[in-house]
């Protein structure tokens, strides 16, 4: 999935140039390390991207002959991550008649190759077997505020434990009482099923969505494909996998990972994928730091140089300069919330 707009990593991240282009690492651009991760277990062949229609020529760019032309997804509307799913799965089914389908956010990052690779190995080999819906769950490390929770216990003699229950970001009390008492995993947004299997579930749950999915794989291979998918897709009903599925699902199993997830989603979790100098900074692009503390600084067209403060985020972005307080970091959706009710969309 890469059609987001990674509002969090404003303003580097803009409309034309999103989250999942941006080379955050200092290796590559996210999305290139996304799909590069997942050829230790997927024939690079069976790779699809599902992203927004004004984005297809910039990733073919930029992905450098990674992806086949057809199995970049063009989303004529962004319908959030349910209709994403469901087009993609359509498409598996009507290219294979069935597979096992792995699901990836375009922006995370992994630092154990091998520990994942092992993990996702076993995930498909349990939708094979269970014909179940599979999630990842991470192993949580910190009492984090920022994520979902999978509520799960263990099914005797299996690798994979029960889902009981998805929990929304917690406040920091229930948090630690989640790291403490054990049982709780991470919500990685990461899922592994069969490709009937997910779309037997939007039959059922999301009857609404189905209809329109529906309408576009009757269309796939035919001369009206393009025009079918122009006039649905943006009729879909807006919601969320987990929301309109997962919830709401039977039966869903889950594996636990421990293999250095990080979904990267603001400037204040940079340590998933920069290493902080002696005095806890990270630092990139053109920047000069003086006696300054616990600071993400980012340079671009300008020198951005940093005196004597602490725990700041200063980002030149194009056509924007961002400064907030570290803990405030969260916060950057609303300036692009500001900006759109404002009008201002050419800073966006």
């Amino acid at each position: 999935m890469a059609g987001g707009g990674g509002a969090r990593f404003w303003p580097l991240s803009t409309r034309e140039e999103p989250k999942q282009f941006l080379n955050l690492s200092g290796r590559d651009i996210l999305v290139n390390e996304t799909v590069d991760r997942q050829r230790t277990f997927i024939d690079p062949q069976d790779i699809f991207v599902v992203t927004n229609r004004t984005q297809v020529p910039m990733l073919l760019e930029r992905t450098e002959g990674r992806l086949q032309r057809d199995h970049v997804l063009a989303e004529p509307a962004a319908r959030n991550t349910a209709a994403c799913i469901g087009y993609a799965a359509m498409e598996i089914v009507k290219k294979y008649e069935d597979g096992v389908m792995c699901v990836f956010a375009a922006d995370h990052h992994i630092r154990d190759q091998a520990e994942y690779t092992r993990v996702m190995r076993l995930a498909v080999r349990t939708a094979e077997e269970t014909d179940a819906l599979v999630t990842i769950g991470i192993r949580p490390d910190f009492p984090s505020t920022g994520y979902g929770y999978i509520k799960n216990s263990p099914v005797p003699g299996k690798p994979y434990r029960a889902v009981e229950e998805f929990v929304e970001k917690p406040d920091a009390d229930t948090a630690r009482a989640y790291l403490d008492g054990g049982g709780y995993a991470w919500n990685s947004g990461m899922f592994v099923w069969r490709a009937s299997t997910i779309l037997r579930y939007f039959r059922e749950l999301l009857p609404d969505v189905f209809s329109c999915l529906e309408k576009i794989g009757n269309a796939m291979g035919t001369p009206e494909e393009a025009e079918v998918i122009r006039e649905v897709y943006p009729s879909i009903p807006k919601i969320s996998v987990d929301y309109g599925i997962m919830e709401r699902a039977r039966g869903v199993l889950m594996l636990e990972g421990d293999f250095g997830w990080s979904d990267v989603g603001s400037w204040d979790t940079l340590e998933a994928v920069r290493t902080p100098d002696g005095r806890g900074n990270i630092a990139f692009g053109d920047t000069l730091l003086l006696d300054a503390e616990n600071c993400v600084v980012y340079g671009g067209q300008k020198l951005v140089a940093a005196v004597g403060v602490r725990d700041l985020v200063v980002v030149e972005g194009k056509g924007a300069i961002l400064v907030m307080p570290r803990a405030e970091a969260q916060r950057v959706k609303q300036v692009v919330e500001a900006l759109e009710r404002d009008g201002r969309t050419d800073r966006l």
